[in-house]
Parts: C-alpha cells; structure tokens; sequence
C-alpha cells in the first residue's frame, strides 16, 4: 500500500493517472502530448517514463506491447485496498465518537 500512496503524492503522476482515466491505452507519446497540452506540464519523455514506471510499480499502471508500440493502461484495483481499509461510516454513526 504505502507504493500507491507515494505514487499518489506526486502531481504529475496523478495528472498522468487522469489521463489514462479519461483514455485508457495510450503510447508514451500520447501521453507527453496530452501532458503538456492539457496540463502545462512540460516533462521531457525520459521523466514520464519514470514516472510510469513509479505507476507501474504501485500497480496503477500496466503495460502491453502491440508491435512497435507500448500502451499503458490505467488499474485502479490498488485503490480498493486503500478504500476496503478506511470504509465510510454507516448511517448509524460511530458511538466511540459521542455521536447520536
């Protein structure tokens, strides 16, 4: 877990996490393209790839090779340990919080 957390904290990987939610499977091409036309963000080629690396080794991220091309797929599946850890609260609230 504490990989994804610090694959969260920074904000080009999660500029890049966006990304691949809006459009799942794209090049790393495809990507610095969108990072600097949407975002501003001018990270040379070499920095998103580390950067997906990072995503990758938190398991955000998988990759899958067609040909020449590499396309980079978003996994949220990550995510629901963090979630299954911290549920919401029900409705009927906490009593070891004073609440009624």
């Amino acid at each position: 877990m504490g990989d994804v957390f610090r694959a969260l904290a920074d904000p080009t990987r999660r500029a890049i996490l966006d990304e691949l939610q809006e459009r799942t499977g794209q090049t790393l091409f495809e990507l610095c393209t969108r990072l600097i036309s949407r975002h501003g963000l001018s990270s040379s080629r070499q920095a998103v790839s580390q950067h997906l690396e990072v995503l990758e080794a938190a398991g955000l991220v998988h990759t899958r090779r067609v040909g020449r091309y590499k396309f980079h797929d978003l996994d949220t599946s990550p995510l629901r340990a963090i979630t299954e850890r911290w549920p919401p609260p029900d409705d009927r609230g906490d009593p070891s919080c004073g609440s009624t």
